[in-house]
């Protein structure tokens, strides 16, 4: 049976790799392939099933976006509407252009943050980090998160997001692409624009109706022994407790982080991405339009800014909404369908979905480093080749 293709795959990937390895194929409302392999903590022999939860860091970011479009069909937010009218802290932007500290040079941007600058990671926010002043400044921000305390009428999230409007942008926005706290902001966007917390938001829009009851920023004390172990795996392939980046991701958590807060486990994950590969209904739920879902879908990067993207670009991927998009099947060496699009996880989790097909994949495991370019390619070929 072809499916054994999988099976020898995961084996493959925990004989060399992460303690643990899940995945989930769906087509057309129906499970054509699910297993579990390894351990969600070896230490203790605790297998990983279909109950493990997982840290899904950047496949947040997937949830964000859609639960954003959300309001863009209820005509309550623009594409090309400025930041600024929901978050008047990014009215005057300042650009960086040199030196640090007192002798940080700046000039104030010709161009407004738009809300699909946000979508698009062409905002000019950065992710904190050493290679530019801006990253230096916005790693001082991101190190302070855990400091933040509640106010009236301002969340932790929306703190945050004035926190960083504090800061210089990178480059003007709209000119670049990089990778950074955008949709962190497009989450405090959501929190202005609907009255609501963002968890409160995503739970009642996206995951009760999706029956995802084990999807949250904050694991539940009756829970935490369902999350599996982070690894950092070792030159000689053996893997070591990684207790620090857990600790790190707490406070991520904890102001219900866009870009990267979210627990899951592999069904909850799967619901979402199969909702949004049969069109945005499943069952009774419908998340959004068909239409919106081809807006999501589709590379929204010009030719100058689609080399900025990286290892994605190089590997026949576009970037949309917040979900990197197949353009380029000979460019990639890609058997999926031209559309197919998802994102992943900094501990390896990964999403493939494709709407054409009505076909959803979903990859979960937690290690650093993640091997996602070995992984993931590896992982698409073999659904492709399984599915009818």
């Amino acid at each position: 049976m072809r499916e054994t293709r999988l099976d020898e795959l995961l084996h493959h990937f925990v004989e060399n790799g992460p303690s643990g390895a899940a995945l989930s194929v769906m087509k057309s409302s129906q499970t054509v392939y699910e297993n579990y392999v390894g351990y969600a903590n070896k230490e203790e022999g605790i297998l990983i099933d279909s109950n493990t939860i997982y840290r899904i860091f950047s496949m947040t970011k997937i949830v964000t976006c859609v639960a954003a479009l959300q309001l863009l069909e209820q005509g309550k937010l623009l594409l090309t509407d400025p930041i600024a009218e929901y978050l008047p802290e990014f009215k005057e932007m300042e650009v960086y252009h040199s030196g640090s500290g007192i002798n940080l040079k700046t000039s104030t941007a010709k161009k407004p943050i738009l809300v699909k600058d946000l979508f698009k990671m062409t905002s000019g926010l950065t992710y904190g980090g050493n290679g530019t002043e801006v990253e230096r400044l916005t790693s001082m921000v991101m190190r302070e998160v855990s400091q933040l305390e509640e106010k009236a009428g301002e969340s932790l999230l929306q703190q945050f997001s004035r926190r960083l409007a504090g800061l210089p942008l990178e480059f003007e926005p709209g000119t670049h692409w990089k990778y950074g706290l955008s949709h962190d902001v497009l989450g405090a966007l959501i929190e202005v624009v609907t009255g609501m917390s963002f968890g409160q938001y995503l739970s009642t829009y996206i995951f009760n109706p999706l029956q995802m009851e084990d999807t949250f920023f904050q694991v539940p004390d009756s829970k935490k022994h369902r999350l599996a172990r982070l690894y950092d795996r070792n030159e000689d392939g053996t893997l070591t407790h990684n207790t620090m980046l857990a600790k790190h991701a707490e406070p991520i958590a904890i102001i219900e982080s866009g870009g990267a807060g979210l627990f899951s486990t592999l069904a909850d994950y799967q619901k979402f991405a199969h909702c949004l590969a049969m069109g945005g209904e499943l069952g009774d739920c419908r998340l959004l339009s068909k239409y919106s879902i081809q807006l999501l879908a589709q590379n929204h990067l010009n030719e100058k800014l689609l080399p900025e993207l990286g290892w994605s670009y190089e590997n026949g991927y576009g970037y949309g909404l917040g979900v990197r998009v197949m353009l380029d099947q000979t460019l990639g060496g890609s058997n999926s369908e031209i559309g197919e699009f998802g994102w992943s996880g900094l501990a390896g989790t990964y999403v493939l979905i494709d709407p054409k097909n009505q076909l959803s994949a979903v990859y979960m495991q937690q290690m650093l480093p993640n091997l996602e370019t070995y992984h993931q390619p590896r992982i698409r070929n073999v659904v492709y080749g399984l599915i009818e």
